[in-house]
This record gives C-alpha cells, sequence and structure tokens, in this order.
C-alpha cells in the first residue's frame, strides 16, 4: 500500500513570530550603535547573542514543529495499513472457532437441519461476536444453505450478489483447476494458501459490491475421527467483513484518527491525507482519508504567540535597561539567581510528589522508559506496584492527616530499602511503585519484596497511635513480560489484583495465566449480565440440613448454579467472586431469595437458607429491600433463614448491625456462616444476635486426621450452646465424622453424607414418597434420615 500526504510547511502565526524577534532584536541594536565604549565591548555583544540565539531557536521551533507532524503521520499511516492487513487474517482465525468442530458436521448433515442451533453457534454468532458483515455456509454444490446478513438471518439468494466475486475463492478452496486466486496465490505472497491444523482456509482483500472487503472462505470440518465427513465435499464457511462500514470507526477509535472515512477517488481536502486501498490482485479499490494529528500544529498554536511577545518583551527590556546596566549589575545577577530557584522548584514540583517528594506519576513513566531503553544485555528490569492494606481505615478512624503521615512514614521507609539507582513513585493516594534494574550481584526483586513486606509490619507511630498496616505487591519482570513500558505497568497492575485477592499482604508475580484470568473473569462478566437479564441457564439448587437428634431432614440450603447453554456448567467459585466484585451480586441475590421464597410455600415444614453477600449489604436501605421481596413472594420470613459471613460483621461502614437487627424483628432468623475461619470472638455474637452459627467444613473435614479440629468443634459447640444458638456442621461426608458431631452435640448436621444439593422438584418429590410418611427417606447415597 502506497501513502501520499501534504507538506508540512511553517505556519503563519510562527513565521510572524520569527520576524517580529528579529525586527526587534535589529531596533535595539540600532538605538545604541554609537554608544559608550561599555556599551559596545560588554552590552553589544550581549545583544548580538541575544538575537541570534532568539532567532535560533525560533527556527529550531519551527523545525521541530514540523519534524514532530511528519513522524505523527507516517505513524497514522503505518497503523492505518496494519489493521487493514490484520483484518484479513483475523477474518480467518475468527473462523476456525466454529469450523473447526464436530457438532457443526453433526448438526449441518441433520435432516432437517436446526436453522436455531446454527445462527446460534455459526452465522449469528460471527456476526454478533466479531462484527462480519456477512456470513454464508455452502454445500458441496457451493450453493448456499445458511445467510446472515448484519447478524439477522437472510434469504439464501442474498448469496447470489457475491456468487461471482468470490467464485474464484471457492474453487481454489475447492481445489478445483484453473482457479485464478490459487493461480495468484502460488505467484504472490500476499494471499497465500493457510493451513491450520486440518482445516484449509484462504483470506483475501477485494472488491466487493464496489466497496474494499475481508473475504475468507473455510471448510468445515470436525476436529476429531469420531465424526466422519465426506472429503473433497465439505461444507464452506463464508466470512465478509466491509471495511468501509463499523470497521472504519475501530481503527478510529482504536488509533486516534480523525476523521476517518472512505471514499473510491483519491479526494483528500486541505490537511488531509489518504492511503490507497488494493486488493490481492493489486487492483485499486479506494482510499482512506483523513484528518492527520500534528500535535506540532497544536503546540504551536498554544506557545507561539506567547514565546514571540516574550521574546519581543525580553528584548525591549534590555533596551530600556541597557544605559542603566552598569548601576544595576549586582540587582540583576539576584535577579537572575532567583530566576532559577523559583525554575527549579518549579521543575521540581512538576515531576514530584507534594507530600512524600518521591517522583510522580510522569517522572516514573520517564525513568521506566530510560530503563528499558538503556538495557543491557543480561539485565533485567523489575516493576513493583504497592498498594497499602487497611489504609482506608486508618483514614477513616483517624482522619486525613493521619493518613497524610502514614503515607510519609512509609516512604521513608521504602526509600531506606531501594537501591540509589532504582525509582520509587507515589502514584496517588496509598499506591506506590518502583523500578528496578537487577545486574549481576544485585538484589533480586524477590527478595526486595520479602524485605518490604517484613518492614511494613513494623508499626508506626502516628498521632499518639500505634498502627498496624500491610502491603499487597505486584510484580512485573522485563524482558520476559515484554518491554513496552504501557503493558509493563498494567502487567504489574493485574499482578498486583490477584496479590489483594489471595489475601494481601503478598507479593505475587505476573505469569500469562493472571492475564488469561482477567479475561474469563471479563467473559463471565458479560456473560453473567445476559443470564441475568434472560434467566437462561440459572438455577437454584437445595442441600437438605439433618437434625441431629433423629436424622430429620429439618432445612435446606438454597445454592445457585449456573448451566451455560455452551459452556456447560460453571462452577460457583468461578461466577460469584466476579459477581461481588462486579456488583452483579445485587440483582443475583434478588433472583436466588426470590426462587427461595417461592420454594419455601410448597414445603411448610422446611425451613430454606439463603446466602447474603457482604456487597448486597452496601446497597441503599438493603433490610428493607429484602422485605418486600419477600412479601411480594407470599413467603413467611420465620422460614427464611439468612446466612451471613464474618466479613459482613467487620465491614462497620455497611450498617450492618440496623440491617441485621431489622431482619430479625421482621422475623428472619440469621446464621454465621464459616464460623471459626476468620475473626469470629464472643463481642460478634452478642453485639449482631445471631440465631445459628456454623462450624466450616474445613473442621470437619479434619477430623480424624491428628489435627486440633476436634477441639475447635467442641469449644465452638459449647460456646453456641452457652449462647443459646443452634450449631450445624458442615461438609460431613463419613459415618465417623458424623458420630463425633453427635456425640459433640452439634444440632444439625448437612454434607454429602446425607446428601448432595438438589433441585426444588427432587425435594419436592422426597417430600411426597411414601417413605416420608413413614419419617424415613434415602437421598443421595447410603445414609437415611427422617423428613422433619
Amino acid at each position: 500500500m502506497r501513502s501520499r500526504r501534504r507538506p508540512f510547511r511553517l505556519t503563519s502565526v510562527g513565521y510572524r513570530s520569527g520576524v517580529d524577534v528579529l525586527k526587534t532584536g535589529f531596533s535595539i541594536l540600532s538605538i545604541h550603535r554609537a554608544g559608550p565604549p561599555f556599551f559596545r565591548s560588554v552590552v553589544l555583544p550581549v545583544l548580538l547573542v541575544a538575537t541570534a540565539t532568539l532567532s535560533l531557536g525560533a527556527v529550531s521551533i519551527l523545525w521541530a514543529v514540523n519534524s514532530s507532524n511528519d513522524v505523527s503521520a507516517e505513524r497514522q499511516l503505518r497503523m492505518t495499513d496494519r489493521s487493514i492487513r490484520a483484518v484479513v487474517q483475523e477474518l480467518a482465525q475468527q473462523q476456525e472457532m466454529v469450523a473447526i468442530w464436530d457438532d457443526a458436521i453433526v448438526e449441518l448433515n441433520k435432516s432437517p437441519m436446526d436453522l436455531r442451533w446454527i445462527d446460534a453457534n455459526i452465522g449469528v454468532w460471527l456476526s454478533r461476536t466479531f462484527g462480519q458483515e456477512e456470513v454464508y455456509i455452502l454445500n458441496d454444490r457451493n450453493e448456499p444453505i445458511n445467510a446472515v446478513i448484519d447478524a439477522t438471518r437472510a434469504s439464501n439468494h442474498e448469496f447470489e450478489r457475491i456468487r461471482e466475486s468470490i467464485s474464484s475463492l471457492v474453487a481454489g478452496i475447492r481445489g478445483e483447476p484453473g482457479s485464478s486466486h490459487k493461480d495468484h496465490a502460488a505467484e504472490n505472497a500476499k494471499a497465500p494458501y493457510l493451513i491450520t491444523g486440518r482445516a484449509i482456509h484462504d483470506a483475501h482483500l477485494l472488491e466487493l459490491l464496489g466497496r474494499p472487503a475481508a473475504v475468507s472462505v473455510m471448510k468445515i470440518i470436525p476436529e476429531t475421527d469420531a465424526v466422519p465427513y465426506p472429503h473433497g465435499r465439505e461444507f464452506l464457511l463464508v466470512g465478509i467483513r466491509y471495511l468501509d462500514g463499523n470497521f472504519i470507526k475501530q481503527v478510529s477509535d482504536r488509533n486516534l484518527i480523525e476523521g476517518l472515512r472512505f471514499s473510491v477517488v483519491d479526494s483528500p481536502q486541505s490537511g488531509e491525507i489518504s492511503v490507497p486501498i488494493r486488493s490481492d490482485v493489486d487492483d485499486l479499490i479506494g482510499y482512506f482519508i483523513w484528518n492527520p494529528e500534528l500535535p506540532g500544529d497544536h503546540l504551536l498554536k498554544d506557545v507561539g504567540p506567547a514565546t514571540a511577545i516574550a521574546a519581543a518583551f525580553i528584548l525591549l527590556l534590555l533596551g530600556a535597561l541597557v544605559r542603566r546596566l552598569k548601576q544595576s549589575m549586582s540587582a540583576l545577577e539576584r535577579t537572575v539567581l532567583e530566576l532559577k530557584a523559583s525554575e527549579a522548584q518549579a521543575h521540581h514540583l512538576a515531576f514530584h510528589d507534594v507530600l512524600t517528594g518521591l517522583p510522580n506519576r510522569a517522572l516514573f513513566e520517564d525513568r521506566l522508559n530510560h530503563a528499558i531503553a538503556r538495557r543491557q544485555d543480561g539485565e533485567q528490569i523489575a516493576v513493583m506496584m504497592l498498594d497499602l492494606d487497611r489504609f482506608k481505615h486508618v483514614n477513616d478512624t483517624l482522619g486525613h492527616p493521619a493518613g497524610d503521615s502514614l503515607i510519609r512514614d512509609f516512604s521513608v521507609r521504602l526509600a531506606k530499602l531501594v537501591g540509589g539507582q532504582d525509582c520509587i513513585t507515589r502514584l496517588g493516594g496509598d499506591e506506590f511503585a518502583i523500578v528496578q534494574v537487577c545486574t549481576a550481584g544485585t538484589e533480586d526483586p524477590q527478595g526486595l519484596c520479602d524485605r518490604i513486606l517484613a518492614m511494613v509490619h513494623e508499626p508506626y507511630d502516628i498521632m499518639g497511635n500505634q498502627i498496624f498496616v500491610g502491603t499487597s505487591i505486584g510484580l512485573v519482570l522485563a524482558p520476559e513480560a515484554g518491554t513496552d513500558r504501557s503493558e509493563l505497568l498494567r502487567k504489574a497492575d493485574i499482578a498486583l489484583y490477584r496479590a489483594k485477592s489471595e489475601g494481601r499482604n503478598c507479593y505475587r508475580v505476573f505469569t500469562p495465566e493472571m492475564d488469561e484470568t482477567v479475561n474469563l473473569r471479563r467473559v463471565i462478566e458479560e456473560e453473567l449480565r445476559i443470564a441475568l437479564t434472560t434467566g437462561e441457564g440459572l438455577e437454584v439448587a437445595y442441600q437438605p440440613q439433618i437434625a441431629m437428634g433423629g436424622n430429620t431432614m429439618v432445612g435446606v440450603e438454597a445454592l445457585a448454579r449456573w448451566r451455560h447453554p455452551k459452556r456447560g456448567y460453571i462452577p460457583p467459585s468461578q461466577f460469584i467472586p466476579v459477581a461481588e466484585q462486579t456488583g452483579l451480586i445485587v440483582p443475583l441475590g434478588e433472583w436466588v431469595l426470590r426462587q427461595a421464597c417461592l420454594a419455601s410455600q410448597r414445603w411448610p415444614d422446611l425451613f430454606v437458607s439463603v446466602n447474603l453477600s457482604p456487597v448486597q449489604f452496601r446497597s441503599c436501605d438493603f433490610a428493607n429491600h429484602v422485605i418486600s421481596i419477600v412479601r411480594e413472594c407470599g413467603a413467611d420470613p420465620r422460614r427464611i433463614e439468612l446466612e451471613v459471613t464474618e466479613s459482613v460483621l467487620l465491614d462497620e461502614e455497611c450498617g450492618t448491625a440496623g440491617a441485621l437487627r431489622a431482619l430479625r424483628n421482621a422475623g428472619f432468623r440469621v446464621a454465621l456462616d464459616d464460623f471459626g475461619t476468620g475473626y469470629s470472638s464472643l463481642g460478634y455474637l452478642h453485639r449482631f444476635e445471631v440465631d445459628k452459627i456454623k462450624i466450616d467444613r474445613s473442621f470437619t473435614q479434619s477430623l480424624g486426621q491428628g489435627t486440633k479440629a476436634a477441639a475447635v468443634i467442641k469449644a465452638i459447640v459449647s460456646l453456641g450452646h452457652a449462647m443459646s444458638l443452634t450449631v450445624t456442621a458442615e461438609g460431613v461426608e463419613t459415618e465417623v465424622q458424623k458420630n463425633f458431631l453427635r456425640t459433640a452435640g452439634c444440632n444439625e448436621m448437612q454434607g454429602f453424607l446425607f446428601s448432595k444439593a438438589l433441585s426444588q422438584e427432587q425435594i419436592t418429590w422426597l417430600l411426597t414418597q411414601p417413605s416420608a410418611k413413614e419419617n424415613q427417606c434415602y437421598v443421595g447415597g447410603p445414609s437415611v434420615f427422617k423428613v422433619g
């Protein structure tokens, strides 16, 4: 692809500025050319040098403006060219997701075909997911059997509009003799025959219906040998992406290109540049035209007039003060020194944090760029992102002055640990960053992280208080993780997020798996939003809770389940944390509560337990909202048990105490889940007045393994009974555990020994069996329990 751009010239503003500087300088010289010896020996050379310097500076600035404009325009040309070529390869890669698939072969060979399945998994899916404007499926006679245009199924006759234009690609993929694209591919490396695994496809940049288009044709074949298919008579998948549609907006947004448009003729207006678009057979299709970003012109317009005025003013001032130069030399020297000091102070403030004196983000990024550019073979660059744990708690309890003092003390300690060649930065708030250049004989980054973690544990004396905080650290290493500054900072931030999500007060080194996890979390978030909107795939399962006295089922715990239509079963350990971090746990929790309320009306002899997330307590008027949901469903709040974790009790800002009090006054029972694993105390149990404590499964499953779990369980049971609380043990899976818990005095048990989580229909069926009337029933295993 060839490019054309306009020549850059000095703007009128810059030109007048330079001329004004020269005129002013020469006018001053003419006034004083016959002055006294001091003027001729001292002032005149100074004026000559000043005038020459200002003139040279003006010319240099204008040259730099033009150079900056040239570099910016050339960069946009390269990025546009790269984006155009990349879309062809991306189109082929997108097709591989559905073209190499056993299910696709099975569905396409059905009679009749399930067009809804084909839309959802091939045509409409490719169009919606990747923006392919047209998708066709051809049979072995190259006749269309499915057509999708703009994410909507269309008439198969629409294929006739493009049949002739892509016939050579279809013939080439079929291996038919005389196909022009295949023959041309052998001669021209622009359009090679691509083979990926067992799939064969051909992708080209063509003129289609008078528009530039990326076209890819690919055989649909199975991914395993388990599904037979007719070799040589495969179905073909045709994908089309027009480059003058939403592709233009994507390229414009991604590369910050202003006014990008397509034209069949080369007609750039004043100040625009154009890029010709040629097909893979070198036919001219049209041009991309846009207004290039010209940072030099913007800078000149902003500072040019002010610079010219300042230069002229300086020269005029020299002319006015020249007669008094002798008498004012000492004062002038003092003024110069003050100006230099002020400039140094301003420069320092521009690149340093006011509170700590450390470099700020701008200086940090500059030093990171220099470290990357000067890196020698064998050297490693470590980028660390740090975040103080419990800093917000210090601010909220002791005030912002205490928080500022803590930040200053921490920065001083940090500076003592880091080498003089390394850079420490305060990014803002309680966020810090470190750039460490690791050479032979220097401390490795992991060692520095360990020393930082040890240092931060020491108490801080802040305003007469001893404060204990921790820190989480994200570490990324270059060149292993790349050498791009933005990417290194992004990956360090991902590693920091992982450290905080895995318990805080630790460090984590970035790995590619973390990036994949972030992408997976994004996908789960998007698809969970859709599931909450449509209700498709979401379910509630109910695990029985058994009374210890007679093996009686007294209640069930409602558990969210998600069976994705494409991904299959997604465990709660994957989607619940994403829901909590994105706020989706609020609508998800309300949905589960509604389902549990409806189910409870079918089981009048059981209570239904529903888990509440700490995030839900942060919702406005949470307690009243829960009460209104239960009333709308017609459920009895006395048979709804709400399970909360200890983290809810620790979060003072959520108004937890008032919310729980309102819920208990409305008739709900409150259970403290996972008891014994956190910061539970008698104070919490007295203050929040819970009805039940649930012993965490980690203690139950440790019974009989030589641990202290037995003693802990006995202590918890004694504590619960002393406070008139119901004690439930979770995770019961063996008869040994069951017998010990019964002897210890647990009131209720829950676990796979009795039953796994069941559907609502299974629970209802269980309650209606004749054995239920005899107070006995088998569920999920060999154990027997009664139905209360």
